[in-house]
């Protein structure tokens, strides 16, 4: 299924951010691997909020950004109810790509400590010079094993043919294989914290 990002937006942020909230609800084990940027799911207001203005001017749409905030806000409640786990792959350039000023940057990576501590989330970071058992092509999401998100500049691919979805389970379990957890990977976000605070003053 091939969605365009114009067609999708054409009515506002809100929508879109809405419209995936059945799909979060009825999926119970999520895999995220993320080249770029931090994964909605785990994202601040603020953070959000400057992706969200990106996309309203890039793509010339209405401009219904707080609203779509607030959408997304709703959203993350799949990460405290229900029998759900959620195992994240975050790039170590994700603490990096600069989203914003060095304050939401700062508020979004110990956001992305606190949620470490949460029974239901798994996340783990390929160090930049890690050792490489896998070179994945994109980021993406896996919802159980029935579908798969990848997202292009213009468009989302919703993945649902099970030789592909197997290819994709098979990728990410290399890039598992690269991550490190723990107190590891705590230590590579608390250093992306001191960048960003060194560059703030």
């Amino acid at each position: 299924m091939y969605l365009e990002h114009r067609r999708q937006l054409s009515s506002g942020l809100k929508h879109l951010q809405e419209s995936a909230i059945p799909l979060y609800e009825r999926t119970t084990v999520f895999r995220v691997y993320e080249t770029t940027v931090i994964p909605g799911l785990l994202t601040t207001a603020e953070y959000a909020a400057t992706i969200f203005r990106f996309w309203t001017d890039f793509m010339n749409v209405p401009d219904d950004v707080n609203a779509a905030v607030a959408a997304r806000m709703e959203r993350q409640k799949v990460l405290y109810t229900g029998n759900r786990q959620f195992t994240f792959i975050l790039e170590e350039q994700t603490f990096h790509t600069r989203v914003g000023g060095p304050d939401i940057m700062i508020g979004q990576l110990d956001r992305l400590l606190a949620v470490m501590s949460l029974p239901a989330v798994s996340l783990s970071v390929i160090p930049r010079r890690a050792e490489r058992h896998s070179l994945a092509h994109g980021s993406f999401w896996i919802f159980d094993n029935s579908r798969v998100n990848v997202e292009t500049v213009s468009a989302s691919l919703a993945i649902t043919q099970p030789r592909e979805i197997v290819l994709y389970t098979r990728v990410f379990e290399r890039l598992q294989q690269s991550a490190v957890t723990g107190q590891h990977a705590r230590r590579l976000i608390s250093q992306a914290i001191a960048d960003h605070a060194a560059e703030a003053q």
